[in-house]
């Protein structure tokens, strides 16, 4: 108690020492100084912070001074100038895929955006994104603070708007002067975009990281596609809330590795966190509910991750690739005239070319287009299935390469390779192709790029189609098969020769084509080479024809010096097919930029390179290669019928394999062979190179079949034009038949066009006397002896080796070895008598039988046999020359003179005796002008038997034995 009151008193002394006056005059002086020192230090802070400003708003100035005022134009154009992937589509707008790019980005609109996806990112990037206009100044203030002390923890200031101009309009550039610019131009943002524009700009330009493919992805679309499966529309709200963590370690949250495989549970685990932080902030926003903050906790995400998912590029690379380089080439060209330039500038200025292709390049790449193809989907799908479960293309082969790296020398196992074409004749339209076995070991288009000899599927194109067009041949004109001699170097060496290395004679151009013959092929070529041949080539479509090609006789069998495209070569004989007109093949239908505007669309343009009839006789020609020719394999592998007309090939050394047909709708062919060219196998499991190729044809036209019957097997055939007509021709001339012709049996008729029908018959060709000496025969003169002759059907060389310029070194070779042409006898050259009477020849012999030697002058043809008689001599019989040089005779004396050409009779040789002559001559049988005996006829008409020459063996005396038949024909 006492205790307490002393408390007591103490605080009263206390309060009296600052009631009393002393006190409070000194607590008033305090006062003032105190206040005036506030005051002070308000002054100072006012002043120091106004300072502080000014240089603050001086040295924001500084750093601003080179950005210019951009209007809203210009920061419309740059905000959305966010690369976007284009598309890529098959024919009839089916999806192929993205177009290959180092960032895939698909545009959205807002709409098209889920609500948590939009509260997940404003909640997690900028909470105030309504509120400010643009920056945050607390958040800017924070972040100035973290940056001097330097603060392990980085809550950043950047707001939505301040990272679309980062990303959009500025560098990521780490300094003063890019976060001032950013501010300003976020300011400036705000006031000319409102805040939808902004955010849809800026969830299409944001970063997630990889998708399932392992591609880079950008924008909520790509990113919803890419990890989930789903649309942006459709994510739901833990779906939302992971792809809202990404954009803050885009590559270190992503659940992809590079190649598109998800991460170990290690891996995925820092981007769950994440999704978990957003989730937290969603909650603290109050943009989430407790309960559906609960269950989006609670839910597995991994489930929802899709699995790897092959790129449009892995899927389909031989197409991709394609796409992308036509593409490029077309857009190029369009962004070229739009600049005022046309096609020709740019192929006469590789700069220029350069330069466009760089900006359609990235134009491509950029901004969202869909590019649309012709390729129909399912026949590629089909096909390439096809020449996956093709079994018979031979056996890989080793070739010995050069390592660019080490420079040594190492094994390469090289397969056969293949390429193959489908394209729309009326349109040109590249329906499928197989650019070849396998992506991942060749990554050459065999069928787009590659160029290789074409054998002889050159053969209608270069020689039978420009010939009947320039009107020295039709398909009833006769060629010869026969050994003949073009090459200069080798003057004494058959060139070119047959691939059987045999020859058939005189042949139709027609049949010539349909067996493939070679030497046919290019006495023809030759016959029109002033004509420069190789420019109709050019005109449908070969773009690897040079000058040389013009000048160079081996382009008939396809002997190209920089060789041809499957796709140029198949494109080529759709012409036939289209009535002469040659329609360019396509594969990029249409451009369509992201606002629905075409910006290309292809335009097919037909040239004229042959006239209907000469293509429709090329048609039909074709027609016969199939039916029984050289590709009459064909009609037994396909599942169905149609009417098809086409060419095989095979190049030198059997390096090179093609078949190319066509039908009223499509032309269809294909190559195949090694990548570094070698012989491919005469016989492979059994089947022979041709037919395998041609199996191969059927194998993916079958599968085509299966899936489109309606493309690939069309109900019309062929129509015939005006202008053709059907006409008899004589088959060993090619002209009209004459009445040796007709009797030989050798009229045939065939279809040609009206302007081009022969007119004249071969003089040549006739009935006529021949003289025979061994196999040859000869046109008999006005003074050969009947006897020495023979009646018959006569073909001259001649008109072949005036027709073709050169010499047929056997003509016995034009006479085909078929029982029809049994009656047709070639006339050589006449044999030219030398004017002198024959010397006179010796006989000795054996016996009853006489020989003598060949007669040493030329001109001689045959010899006759005489029998002295008593009245002088009678002729009892005659030998060719070419014949065996005896004659068997019975008792009697006989002698034998040589008569040429002209008729002239050597002077008789010496007698030759055989036993006792008989004791009366019958002579029943004897003409009338050989009943006497007469001196043969020969130089002065003496009668000079010789020396005698006795044969003392008597035989047959009681039998008289009639003279033999000397007739050796």
């Amino acid at each position: 108690m006492k205790e307490n009151q002393n408390l007591i008193d103490k605080l009263k002394s206390s309060l009296r020492l600052f009631t009393n006056k002393k006190t409070k005059k000194g607590a008033s002086i305090t006062l003032q100084v105190t206040w005036n020192l506030a005051l002070l230090f308000i002054i100072l802070i006012v002043l120091g912070g106004s300072f502080a400003g000014g240089v603050g708003a001086g040295y924001f100035a500084s750093l601003v001074k080179e950005e210019k005022i951009r209007p809203y134009e210009s920061m419309k154009k740059d905000i959305y100038n966010y690369e976007e992937t284009s598309e890529l589509y098959f024919a009839d707008n089916v999806y192929l895929g993205k177009l290959r790019t180092d960032l895939e980005r698909e545009e959205v609109k807002l709409e098209d955006v889920s609500d948590y996806i939009i509260n997940a990112v404003i909640a997690t990037e900028d909470e105030y994104f309504y509120e400010h206009d643009g920056v945050v100044p607390k958040a800017i203030m924070r972040a100035i603070f973290q940056e001097v002390t330097n603060s392990s923890v980085q809550t950043g200031g950047s707001t939505l708007t301040q990272q679309l101009i980062k990303n959009q309009l500025l560098t990521n550039e780490v300094s003063f002067e890019r976060k001032a610019k950013e501010i300003l131009l976020a300011l400036r943002l705000e006031k000319f975009f409102d805040k939808k524009e902004i955010l849809e700009a800026y969830l299409n330009v944001s970063t997630f990281g990889r998708n399932s493919s392992g591609r880079n992805i950008a924008g909520v679309q790509a990113a919803a596609k890419g990890i989930f499966g789903v649309s942006a529309k459709d994510l739901n709200l833990p779906q939302a809330a992971f792809i809202a963590g990404l954009p803050q370690s885009p590559f270190g949250y992503t659940p992809y590795t590079q190649k598109g495989e998800l991460k170990s549970t290690e891996g995925i685990e820092p981007g769950l966190s994440r999704m978990q932080t957003v989730l937290k902030r969603m909650f603290d926003d109050g943009r989430i509910d407790q309960k559906q903050y609960d269950e989006a906790i609670a839910y597995d995400i991994t489930k929802d991750f899709i699995p790897r998912v092959e790129s449009t590029v892995e899927t389909y690379p031989y197409l991709t690739f394609e796409i992308e380089k036509r593409a490029v080439e077309v857009m190029s060209l369009q962004l070229a005239k739009n600049d005022g330039y046309d096609e020709q500038d740019l192929k006469d200025d590789n700069e220029l070319q350069n330069e466009y292709t760089i900006l359609a390049d990235r134009n491509l790449r950029q901004n969202g287009y869909q590019i649309h193809t012709t390729i129909n989907k399912n026949i590629y799908d089909a096909m390439q299935d096809a020449k996956d479960s093709y079994e018979y293309y031979g056996s890989d082969k080793v070739e010995m390469v050069e390592d660019p790296e080490t420079g040594e020398m190492k094994e390469v196992i090289e397969p056969v390779q293949l390429g193959a074409i489908l394209i729309e004749n009326s349109t040109g339209k590249i329906l499928s192709f197989v650019g070849g076995r396998d992506y991942e070991i060749e990554q050459l288009n065999h069928a787009t790029y590659a160029k290789r000899p074409n054998g002889s599927t050159m053969k209608p194109l270069v020689v039978y189609a420009p010939a009947m067009e320039l009107g020295v041949l039709a398909p009833g004109s006769v060629i010869p098969d026969v050994p003949v001699y073009l090459n200069p170097a080798k003057p004494d060496v058959p060139y070119p020769t047959n691939y059987d290395k045999r020859y058939s004679g005189l042949v139709s151009a027609r049949h010539a084509l349909k067996m493939s013959y070679n030497v046919p092929a290019m006495l023809t070529y030759k016959m029109i080479m002033n004509e420069r041949p190789a420019q109709y080539l050019e005109k449908m479509g070969f773009t690897s024809v040079i000058e040389s090609d013009y000048a160079n006789p081996s382009l008939s069998l396809g002997g190209i010096t920089n060789g041809v495209t499957v796709e140029e070569n198949v494109n080529a004989f759709g012409t036939f097919a289209n009535g002469g007109n040659f329609v360019d093949s396509y594969l990029i239908d249409k451009i369509v930029d992201s606002s629905g505007n075409i910006v290309y669309q292809h335009e097919s343009v037909p040239v004229e390179v042959f006239s209907p009839q000469t293509a429709f006789l090329t048609i039909d020609m074709m027609r016969d290669v199939i039916n029984s020719g050289t590709g009459n394999s064909l009609k037994s592998r396909l599942k169905f019928s149609s009417d098809w007309a086409g060419k095989t090939g095979t190049g030198q050394d059997l390096k090179d394999t093609w078949f190319v047909a066509v039908n009223p709708n499509v032309s269809f062919g294909i190559w195949t062979g090694y990548d570094t060219p070698k012989p491919l196998e005469l016989r492979y499991k059994g089947i022979h190179h041709s037919p395998r190729t041609i199996l191969l044809w059927a194998h993916l036209m079958n599968a085509a079949y299966d899936v489109a019957p309606e493309v690939v097997d069309p109900e019309e055939q062929f129509k015939m034009p005006g202008g053709i007509v059907r006409r008899s021709y004589c088959a060993a001339s090619g002209l009209l038949p004459t009445e040796a012709c007709s009797n030989a049996g050798l009229v045939e008729s065939d279809w040609f066009n009206a302007k081009f029908v022969p007119t004249g018959s071969d003089n040549s060709f006739a009935n006529g006397k021949y003289v025979q000496i061994g196999d040859n025969r000869y046109l008999a003169l006005d003074s050969t002896p009947d006897e020495f002759t023979s009646s018959g059907v006569l073909l001259s060389p001649t008109l072949f080796e005036t027709k073709y310029g050169i010499p047929i070194k056997d003509p016995t070779a034009l006479i085909p070895n078929l029982e029809r042409w049994g009656n047709l006898l070639v006339a050589e050259s006449k044999l030219e008598e030398n004017g002198k009477t024959p010397a006179t020849i010796s006989i000795s012999g054996s016996h009853s039988t006489m020989t003598w030697g060949k007669h040493p002058e030329g001109d001689v043809i045959g010899y006759r046999i005489y029998e002295k008689t008593e009245n002088g001599a009678k002729k009892i019989g005659i030998v060719s020359a070419g014949g065996t040089l005896s004659y068997t005779v019975p008792n009697g004396e006989f002698y034998v003179t040589a008569v040429d050409i002209a008729g002239k009779e050597s002077a008789p040789s010496n007698i030759y005796k055989v036993g006792s002559p008989p004791e009366k001559e019958v002579e029943d049988n004897v003409p009338p002008e050989t009943e006497k005996p007469k001196d043969p006829p020969g130089d002065g008409g003496n009668t000079n038997p010789g020396n005698e020459n006795s044969n003392g063996n008597d035989q047959g005396n009681d039998t008289e034995q009639p003279p033999a038949d000397g007739n050796n024909d």
